[in-house]
């Protein structure tokens, strides 16, 4: 017999801490949503996940398994090659699948049977999200948020990774979503993870803190797709709040790092999506400036006509006010504020 375990073995550290996580399924499965820090080892491509599920529902469950064991044969000695290089360097190898069927199974007990150490996550992905859903709303209850807020181009991402290197507890919703949160906020950064995958980094980042004091950065509940889930939301609304205020120069030198860097066909691209709060006019001299390379006059623009402007109908009551020129500076200062904090929880 093989090895199984739940995910909360691993949240709880209850296995050797030298080990990794592999995701059998297809890349798209892999691609939507994962277990943090897991690997890719595919036992079925997205054309042959496709192909075996039609036959399972269409024609009958015995074909789709003997379809599935003469591929999965034909890619077991590049799997085992994969899979005996990383025994060498683990201790523990969990693999996973969807659902804890087959495709994790059959792999464990055969990695088994030849001397891999091999462990099998029961229930799968679907295990795992189970887990997280459940514990989720749970692991917010404790947590003193404090929140940073302030103009887009403050620096205040900058800031919260400053805070994290220095040692503080920070959730990073940004970069859990790879999004910025505006309209403009998936320009140089890829494609946006899903809600599924969001929340999983989400859970990854608060379960891994060393107190319950957790800076994080203000955001409106949507970031791009994604939702945060309300129970988050409401508590950093309940937190402290402090504002980061910076000079004109420094944003825009913050949002020209940010945002220029061969990436005109996207910034152009998300700009025509203001045109009904800005008009067909402004959008178009700011197309106009970016082929032109005239980022700062757009960037200027931009927070003056329509990003401030949003910001301040927002009221606020704020702890304290840093005005920041350095974010490595902001954050020390903010620590050195925020140990009042401590002292009282």
């Amino acid at each position: 017999m093989f090895r199984v375990i739940d995910y909360e073995d691993i949240d709880k550290n209850r296995i050797d801490e030298n080990y990794i996580i592999i995701d059998l399924r297809s890349p798209s499965e892999y691609e939507s949503a994962t277990i943090p820090r897991a690997i890719n080892i595919p036992i079925f491509s997205n054309k042959e996940r496709e192909l075996i599920g039609t036959v399972y529902k269409n024609e009958s469950i015995d074909k789709a398994k003997k379809i599935g064991v003469k591929v999965v044969s034909e890619k077991l000695p590049s799997i085992y090659e994969e899979v005996s290089k990383l025994d060498k360097e683990y201790n523990n190898l969990v693999l996973f699948c969807s659902r804890g069927g087959y495709r994790s199974s059959s792999l464990v007990a055969l990695f088994k049977s030849i001397g891999i150490n091999a462990i099998k996550l029961d229930n799968g992905y679907k295990g795992y999200r189970k887990y997280i859903n459940d514990n989720l709303p749970s692991i917010v209850k404790d947590i003193h948020f404090v929140v940073l807020y302030g103009n887009t181009g403050t620096g205040k991402t900058d800031i919260l990774k400053e805070l994290e290197y220095q040692g503080m507890d920070v959730l990073d919703l940004e970069g859990c979503a790879n999004h910025r949160g505006s309209l403009l906020g998936s320009v140089g950064l890829g494609k946006q993870n899903s809600q599924k995958m969001f929340e999983s980094l989400v859970y990854d980042a608060l379960s891994k803190r060393k107190t319950n004091l957790v800076f994080v950065e203000g955001e409106s509940r949507r970031i791009g797709r994604d939702m945060i889930p309300i129970y988050i939301y409401e508590a950093m609304n309940d937190g402290i709040g402090i504002k980061i205020q910076a000079t004109m120069e420094n944003r825009i030198h913050n949002l020209s790092k940010d945002y220029v860097h061969d990436t005109d066909n996207e910034l152009i691209s998300s700009l025509n999506n203001l045109r009904k709060y800005l008009g067909d006019n402004n959008i178009d001299k700011y197309i106009e400036l970016i082929e032109n390379h005239g980022y700062k006059e757009v960037i200027e623009e931009l927070m003056i006509k329509y990003y401030d402007p949003m910001y301040e109908h927002k009221n606020r009551n704020y702890e304290k006010v840093f005005n920041s020129n350095n974010a490595e500076e902001t954050a020390k200062e903010i620590i050195k504020w925020s140990e009042n904090i401590k002292s009282s929880k």
